[in-house]
């Protein structure tokens, strides 16, 4: 495996290019709506890397090696050593969340699939069950990272591109197959507790109405205090901690969307499971980077240390809103964690996809950092 960082040229809004990246077999990209919807982004892309399958989206905060910037993109050319990619797309247009997964994992042959990289529009999507709709083509056994694009804290339009210009309503994918890649992923929040550990005794798709029998607005707004009046914005720096009670490892972050005032309802970033246990959070930057760092962790290191690696990291706007300069500290963390043969990529996103690393499942994360570690053997 070889790759290439490329630079970004802000005003002109294309990237500097190293003239043996010709060959790069693919690119990911990510940065702010304004510049990569621009047609020199992708076109720029297209002209240096004329053989490369291309798939980048939308963000507020772009991850570049060890740095962050919320108005440069970042991009990451890599050539593989007899691997390769196919590239999947896919159009909502009226599509549930659950078939366009079915639909977008239909175009990745499954003989030799090593590992998915999945991109989404971030605001008209269930990721939930669009994560359902993959696995259910391709099973849980792919190693399935990715996240949903993001607009920072503005969410008015997401974007997300495959071998074209960025659009919203899009879904996209990167296969990644043979023999000789390595893919494992890691996830991890570091947010602290707050408050009882109480029962979802109502609640329909992405919507809570009840904990232990009261308005799940009452709950949230007595916890928060006078932050409760700017709901749901101050909901970003108070996620929720869903465990399922059968088996306590399998535990997912939530961060709020909207609320229901009217209803006493609030809905979330994902699927809020009925049954399962619930638990407020709030953060400690300390704690916060020490979860960066065990995602990082995770993921094992490279296991051929003549190889060189890339991580793809996805963090949630969430975590950026509420570290704001400390941010960087996380992204820092992680790249101390890894070798320095392993090139960081990576955004802030409105939702993580990653596997939990205990039961084998997928599915859609908020708070979280989550890292995606992909390397080629010889």
């Amino acid at each position: 495996m070889r790759y290439w960082p490329l630079t970004w040229l802000g005003p002109e809004k294309t990237f500097a290019f190293q003239s043996d990246c010709a060959n790069a077999d693919f690119v990911i990209y990510f940065g702010a709506r304004e510049t990569i919807g621009e047609p020199s982004v992708y076109n720029s892309l297209r002209s240096n890397c004329p053989k490369a399958r291309i798939l980048g989206c939308s963000t507020g905060t772009a991850i570049n090696g060890p740095a962050l910037s919320d108005t440069a993109g970042t991009a990451l050319a890599v050539e593989f050593n007899g691997s390769r990619v196919e590239l999947a797309r896919l159009a909502l247009e009226g599509k549930s969340s659950f078939e366009a997964g079915q639909c977008i994992a239909g175009q990745l042959p499954r003989l030799d699939l090593a590992g998915v990289l999945l991109l989404s529009d971030g605001l008209h999507v269930n990721g939930s069950e669009l994560v359902a709709g993959v696995q259910s083509v391709l099973g849980t056994d792919v190693p399935l990272g990715g996240g949903l694009a993001g607009d920072g804290a503005a969410f008015t339009k997401t974007l997300v591109g495959a071998d074209a210009i960025p659009t919203d309503n899009s879904i996209a994918a990167l296969g990644f197959y043979g023999a000789k890649l390595n893919i494992r992923l890691g996830m991890a929040h570091g947010w602290d507790f707050f408050g009882p550990s109480r029962r979802v005794t109502r609640a329909e798709g992405a919507v809570l109405y009840e904990m232990d029998g009261k308005p799940a607005l009452d709950l949230y707004t007595r916890y928060l205090g006078d932050e409760a009046a700017d709901l749901p914005a101050s909901g970003l720096l108070y996620p929720l901690l869903l465990t399922n009670p059968a088996d306590p490892q399998d535990e997912v972050v939530r961060t709020v969307l909207s609320v229901d005032h009217d209803r006493r309802t609030m809905t979330f970033a994902g699927d809020i499971p009925q049954g399962w246990h619930a638990r407020l959070m709030r953060g400690d930057f300390d704690n916060l980077v020490r979860g960066a760092a065990a995602a990082a962790e995770q993921t094992g290191g490279l296991i051929d240390a003549q190889s060189e690696g890339f991580a793809v990291l996805i963090s949630c706007v969430g975590r950026r809103l509420l570290m704001k300069q400390r941010t960087a500290d996380e992204v820092e963390a992680t790249a101390a964690s890894l070798s320095d043969r392993v090139r960081q990529i990576g955004f802030y996103s409105y939702g993580e996809i990653v596997g939990n690393g205990v039961t084998g499942s997928c599915g859609l994360h908020n708070q979280t950092m989550t890292v995606m570690m992909i390397q080629e053997t010889a």
